[in-house]
């Protein structure tokens, strides 16, 4: 049931309206890995860090379950580094640095033990590196995920193409799929995107929830009101771990248990958002996680009579 995770490990510097913090352990692999981690193991990691990247972070994962033979160790060169500052509506967001590091010479070789993987999570990275994951598999996977962003549908938009053809699900917010598609109608976008490639399309939408469309079919799930919200860097990576956590652990690729991973994917970012980092992921339980769950469920749950 391995889950391959591919993505950042990094570090962030985050203000928001409600608190700042210098440096604190990001990337989306990080985020991915302690989401699926609560319902699937091994979660194979694929990414490269700096001699700055903490042992005690490592050691953490590994504890989780996370195998780190994938991830390279670049002995003379710093981790990603990422700031960012957030607007009061929390959605929208300035970067204010972007250090590559030893990010700018990421060529991802799987590990022999990774190659035979049923799932793959690709988190956001160059559609070229993306392509080159997929390659090195053995057999297709049973189902292949991917994240991208606007700056690749400007800068690499063949190279996107390509990969879109391989993958079964396409995870981006609203504006990326009116970007990739040219539609403004979230409906007919998706479906000029899954003309692309990708069987499954997730629109995410923040604190209004996330839409699932395969073929003629759409489902939507809600975001969770909450009190507090300090941190949402993660929670899009948060996401996709717990989707794809339910998924692999599951085996399941129908559209109706996607529907369940949708819910479970949103109760994970959900935790994501409380503090910051990935600091909320590492304390909560599974008892924590049924019952968010069963809150969501209870969120969208209603009898109707109709006369």
């Amino acid at each position: 049931m391995s889950l391959i995770a591919v993505g950042t490990m990094a570090f962030d510097a985050i203000e928001t309206p409600f608190g700042k913090v210098n440096q604190i352990v990001g990337g989306s692999a990080i985020y991915v890995a302690y989401a699926a981690s609560n319902f699937v193991k091994p979660i194979q990691q694929v990414s490269i860090v700096g001699f700055d990247f903490p042992k005690e972070e490592m050691d953490s994962l590994t504890k989780r379950g996370v195998q780190l033979d994938g991830v390279e160790v670049v002995p003379d060169k710093k981790s990603f580094f990422w700031s960012g500052r957030y607007h009061m509506d929390m959605n929208t967001r300035d970067t204010l640095v972007t250090d590559l590091n030893v990010l700018a010479d990421f060529n991802p070789v799987l590990p022999e033990s990774y190659r035979d993987a049923e799932f793959v999570m690709l988190g956001n990275l160059h559609p070229v590196t993306q392509k080159n994951v997929i390659e090195q598999m053995k057999v297709r996977p049973k189902l292949i995920a991917m994240d991208t962003m606007n700056f690749w549908m400007e800068s690499a938009m063949p190279e996107l193409e390509e990969v879109l053809k391989m993958v079964d699900v396409l995870m981006i917010n609203d504006s990326e799929a009116r970007q990739l598609s040219g539609q403004f109608s979230l409906v007919k976008a998706a479906k000029t995107i899954m003309n692309m490639g990708p069987k499954y399309l997730i629109i995410k939408k923040g604190e209004h929830g996330a839409l699932l469309f395969h073929e003629d079919k759409v489902f939507f799930a809600p975001a969770l009101p909450l009190e507090d919200v300090f941190d949402p860097t993660g929670a899009g990576d948060t996401f996709a771990g717990g989707f794809m956590g339910h998924i692999a652990r599951t085996k399941d690729i129908s559209f109706e248990n996607m529907k369940t991973a949708i819910i479970v994917g949103s109760a994970m970012a959900s935790f994501c958002v409380e503090k910051f980092g990935p600091e909320r992921l590492k304390e909560i339980t599974a008892e924590d996680i049924h019952t968010r769950i069963e809150q969501f469920v209870n969120l969208v749950n209603f009898d109707i009579e109709l006369v």
